[in-house]
């Protein structure tokens, strides 16, 4: 993955995903869930280099920073601690940017309503 065009495919094959420009200046291509509007990936270049930033958990922040060092950095312009950025220069596989990706997505997804039973009568309540 080292064109703008194959991350944005990649995420536009989920069915909840969009493509969205909400910055005036078109360089920063933000993949959103329809149902939430969350962001998952924002694409974008800075100083040359065309970049992905992704939300991950903390300790998979530090894991793919360590094992990708100089190419997977703190998010830019993002929480250092819940965001990476993927430099897309082919330094890091295509399955792992993908697999970064994902775990953003899945990470943003709508939260689920969870049904509890009340302790006595039964009845389901939110």
């Amino acid at each position: 993955m080292t064109t703008r065009q194959d991350v944005i495919g990649f995420c536009l094959e989920w069915e909840d995903a969009y493509e969205d420009y909400p910055f005036s200046d078109g360089n920063w291509a933000v993949l959103r869930h329809k149902s939430n509007k969350k962001a998952f990936a924002f694409v974008y270049e800075y100083q040359g280099r065309l970049q992905v930033n992704v939300k991950c958990k903390p300790e998979e922040a530090a894991f793919w920073r360590g094992a990708y060092p100089g190419s997977v950095l703190p998010g830019y312009h993002m929480n250092k601690t819940h965001w990476n950025t993927i430099l897309l220069n082919g330094s890091v596989p295509g399955q792992d940017v993908q697999a970064m990706i994902a775990e953003s997505r899945k990470l943003t997804l709508p939260k689920q309503r969870v049904l509890r039973k009340q302790e006595k009568g039964g009845d389901s309540v939110c």
